[in-house]
């Protein structure tokens, strides 16, 4: 198994550069591929901000890698459950936050945003507004 970095899995993602793209694919086909949760929350930003994909557009991509059968993934309870709050309106980067901290009591925020999208479609997660 190898673990890849953003860099390797936007050029997957986006075939913005032929050469990479091409070998990125190949260490696909080669065997098992690990994405930690930090690369899934790196690559969410990117394609976001400096590619200005949709939220639809990155959910299914995301999806169809997280799909493939030689893709494991950290934690991967928390990254589909982050990836459902996200396709729902919630910021991907919030959502992993909140979903990774599910074995504490509450999820403290600043946030009157997030407080309410989480009331909303995250109730099994108790967040409060500081």
């Amino acid at each position: 198994m190898i673990a890849i970095d953003t860099n390797v899995l936007v050029r997957l993602l986006t075939a913005d550069d032929a050469v990479q793209t091409r070998r990125a694919a190949a260490l696909f086909e080669q065997g098992d591929i690990f994405l930690p949760k930090t690369v899934l929350l790196e690559t969410e930003w990117v394609l976001r901000f400096s590619y200005q994909l949709s939220r639809s557009t990155i959910v299914t991509a995301l999806k169809n890698v997280l799909g493939l059968a030689q893709v494991k993934v950290e934690n991967g309870f928390t990254l589909a459950t982050a990836l459902s709050l996200f396709e729902s309106g919630m910021d991907f980067a919030d959502a992993l936050h909140l979903t990774s901290s599910r074995d504490a009591a509450q999820f403290a925020t600043f946030d009157a945003q997030l407080k309410k999208q989480a009331d909303r479609d995250a109730p099994n997660h108790s967040v409060i507004l500081l």
